[in-house]
């Protein structure tokens, strides 16, 4: 993503100043900025909105890194695909915890539902 990191530097914008454009926290916006997570579309044009520039000026396309490193296998016992990935512990970390507030909302969800039915 050198077009986009190399005009965000020319314009005098800060990592965190694009984060804020996307919405994201600035490690979030830098592993973009690195090509290690997609930027999408929309993402896209509010870049090129804030850089003054089309669209086509900056955005490059590249895959972003899921696996960590070449340590991927496949298991085709009893004729069922397997495939295996080795995450990077960040990635892994940040969904346990987003699963543990999503569950934690849940269970808030049920007891207010709980509390509704039995008051009626």
């Amino acid at each position: 993503m050198e077009k986009l990191k190399s005009l965000r530097k020319q314009r005098g914008y800060t990592q965190e100043y694009m984060s804020n454009i996307l919405s994201t926290d600035v490690s979030n916006y830098c592993r973009k900025e690195n090509g290690d997570v997609k930027i999408y579309d929309d993402e896209w044009e509010k870049l090129a909105k804030a850089l003054e520039v089309p669209v086509e000026e900056i955005k490059e396309e590249r895959t972003p890194a899921v696996v960590q490193n070449n340590e991927n296998f496949s298991d085709n016992a009893a004729g069922i695909n397997y495939n295996y990935y080795n995450v990077p512990n960040q990635i892994m970390d940040n969904l346990q915890d987003y699963i543990k507030m999503l569950k934690e909302q849940v269970e808030f969800l049920k007891q207010e539902l709980e509390k509704s039915r039995s008051e009626k």
